[in-house]
């Protein structure tokens, strides 16, 4: 299989990716105080539907848990497989996360809406990390109706 089929731009292959997450690490989370925010709005979306998320925020050092989830500063810091990453990045930051993505290997990581960052995106569907970019997770998974 070509790394090219890592990145995924159907729709059935969005929607093999929804159905397959049950266990989201969302990059960038926002707290209860930013709820009007896509960054946090979304995984509280995915939460209440009964996808396991696990906050991974940026900011907010003093914060120790987000959606009554204990949260986690590295990627490589969280236990366990992740079927996802929902990244909430802009474009330009995202590079500094791909050796991070790749060490953690999840099955998938998923740009949000608005964010695309084509050369990182080839390096982790070289890593064998299927990409979905520029799409919203809430938007497809209430499409896809997860699981």
């Amino acid at each position: 299989m070509s790394w090219e089929q890592n990145l995924i731009e159907d729709e059935a292959g969005v929607e093999r990716v929804v159905k397959s997450a049950r266990r989201v690490a969302v990059l960038g989370i926002k707290t209860e105080q930013q709820s009007g925010q896509p960054a946090y709005y979304v995984p509280d979306y995915l939460a209440r539907s009964g996808v396991e998320v696990v906050p991974v925020p940026v900011y907010y050092p003093d914060v120790t848990h987000i959606l009554g989830k204990p949260v986690f500063r590295r990627l490589t810091d969280v236990p366990g497989d992740l079927d996802l990453v929902d990244v909430f990045r802009r474009p330009q930051d995202i590079d500094g996360h791909v050796d991070e993505l790749i060490a953690k290997k999840p099955k998938a990581v998923w740009f949000q809406s608005g964010i695309r960052n084509d050369a990182a995106a080839e390096k982790l569907a070289k890593a064998g990390i299927q990409v979905v970019q520029d799409r919203c997770l809430m938007v497809d998974h209430r499409r896809y109706g997860g699981r």
